[in-house]
């Protein structure tokens, strides 16, 4: 699982997502592994994942509360 830490443009789609993590982090989009991202609002956050036939991409909405979200913008396991 990886943070996509700082805030992340979540208009983006698949293809913008998916390009942020090759072009910025040269990591591998079809390894199994799991990208989170948040944006601006930290009540809102999108995951990408391949699994194996297509990309998953979820978005949650939290209705009470927010996210702690690390906003230094850098990449961890």
């Amino acid at each position: 699982m990886y943070v996509v830490c700082g805030k992340t443009d979540l208009r983006k789609g698949i293809d913008g997502l998916a390009s942020l993590i090759q072009q910025d982090y040269q990591l591998d989009l079809y390894e199994d592994a799991v990208f989170l991202f948040c944006g601006n609002r930290q009540d809102r956050f999108k995951l990408l994942h391949w699994d194996g036939d297509g990309f998953l991409l979820c978005y949650k909405r939290i209705d009470n509360g927010r996210l702690k979200w690390p906003r230094k913008k850098k990449f961890e396991p």
